[in-house]
């Protein structure tokens, strides 16, 4: 097996390194961060490995395997950090298959005083890289190509709607960012989307998304799916464009979501608030809720105005490689349970 996947990691070795080297030009400093958090992040389906420390008197400390480095990575751009990116080994549980693992890679970076549109054009440039270093001229999965030297498409997620699911996304959006489910309902039956009794606005949101739009993302070319909802913002801030919309884009290629880039929030008071709502939502559906790091909340006071991203590196070596699962570009995949 090790024979058979020593390809896909010798690939995984020189993108790695060449994208050490594209950030070193770029002036950055590479961070690394601590792995045990007292929050593991606050996104309502992302679930994390806990654990717990002992201290020196033995008492019991709850901690969690982070599900990113960005809550610390935020906390060094308060601290003054311009430039800065992390290669983070993060953890996600329920997460298994072809494209994710327990255990993953993220490489995120973070651009204090520039817009997020800077992001994107890394994220071509990056493409291209691992693509060149390679020697290959075309991302592949499952039988689907992408040019990463092609100019990205770039589509707001309203647009992504109307186009792929004939539905006016923004119609259920109030100007304050508040969401109609039933209107949204409405538009799902009349094209044929099923829609369950307990759904809400955001479960319509992703259904649509995962059925009618990504399936159509990044063929031929690297898509920028722009411009989420305001609801569907996690710790991005709203677009100075349309109040009703967030400084969110995500970056697909042959149908794979690569990477998720935000203009950052710093607004410590609105983000409590939506990790307030996520965290309500993970009790309603799973029983339990995270931990909110007040540290993290305090850091965004003092945050500069950025731009930041993560990108699953894993995935990004898969795509350049021709692998077509996640563990063949794994040096040493998790065992999985009860082999």
């Amino acid at each position: 097996m090790h024979a058979d996947r020593r390809p896909f990691l010798i690939g995984r070795n020189a993108i790695q390194a060449a994208l050490r080297g594209f950030f070193a030009r770029e002036d950055f400093i590479e961070v690394d961060t601590a792995v045990l958090q007292i929050s593991p992040g606050n996104e309502a389906h992302l679930h994390a490995f806990a654990t717990e420390a002992l201290t020196t008197d033995g008492q019991k400390a709850p901690f969690y395997l982070h599900t990113s480095p960005e809550f610390a990575c935020k906390k060094l751009l308060a601290a003054g950090e311009q430039r800065i990116s992390c290669f983070a080994h993060v953890y996600r549980n329920r997460e298994r298959g072809p494209l994710h693992h327990p255990e993953f890679t993220m490489l995120e970076w973070y651009r204090a005083g520039e817009s997020y549109y800077s992001l994107m054009m890394d994220c071509v440039r990056i493409l291209a890289l691992a693509a060149e270093t390679v020697k290959t001229d075309k991302l592949g999965y499952r039988g689907a190509a992408c040019d990463p030297f092609a100019g990205p498409e770039r589509v707001s997620v309203a647009e992504a709607f109307e186009r792929h699911a004939g539905i006016d996304l923004l119609a259920s959006v109030a100007a304050d960012g508040s969401t109609d489910r039933e209107h949204l309902a409405a538009e799902l039956r009349s094209v044929g989307i099923r829609v369950a009794d307990d759904d809400g606005w955001a479960d319509l949101f992703s259904r649509v998304l995962v059925e009618k739009i990504e399936p159509h993302l990044g063929f031929g070319r690297i898509t920028i799916l722009d411009e989420y909802p305001v609801s569907e913002a996690a710790l991005a801030r709203p677009s100075a464009r349309d109040p009703r919309v967030a400084e969110r884009f995500e970056l697909y290629a042959c149908g794979v979501e690569l990477a998720n880039g935000f203009g950052e929030l710093t607004n410590a008071a609105e983000q409590r608030r939506r990790f307030e709502i996520e965290m309500a939502e993970k009790m309603r559906v799973y029983g339990e809720t995270y931990p909110i790091d007040d540290d993290f909340l305090a850091a965004l006071s003092s945050m500069p105005e950025a731009s930041g991203i993560a990108l699953g590196f894993d995935r990004l070596v898969m795509l350049a490689t021709g692998a077509s699962r996640i563990d063949q570009v794994l040096w040493a995949p998790v065992a999985e349970y009860g082999r």
